[in-house]
């Protein structure tokens, strides 16, 4: 199983403390599903991406500043594609991760 969470259950940024909530919990089910499945072998990890140009992102008309903030912010010095996010859940969901379970993945280029 691989949930798809968001670094703001990490950085928490202000004005989003409900987004950032919602995405804690599943930080949480996460390990907790982790937990009672394991006993299953069933893997349970989430995939925190920070912030990713989609269909979805560019109408947001919060989503361009919110890149004036973090891009600089980011080690990699870019905003993420959602192949960044694709190849992440591609290791996760392949036998290479097998010893992989509970884990939240920040696939953000480095921002915290």
């Amino acid at each position: 199983m691989i949930n798809i969470g968001s670094i703001a259950s990490k950085t928490a940024p202000a004005g989003g403390s409900v987004y950032s909530a919602t995405k804690g919990a599943v930080d949480v089910l996460t390990k907790s599903l982790a937990a009672e499945l394991g006993p299953r072998n069933i893997r349970v990890n989430a995939v925190l991406p920070g912030p990713v140009v989609t269909e979805g992102t560019r109408d947001m008309p919060e989503f361009e500043p919110l890149l004036q903030t973090a891009v600089p912010r980011t080690p990699l010095g870019r905003v993420g594609q959602p192949e960044d996010i694709a190849h992440v859940v591609s290791f996760l969901a392949s036998g290479d991760s097998g010893w992989i379970t509970g884990q939240t993945i920040q696939a953000a280029g480095g921002l915290n």
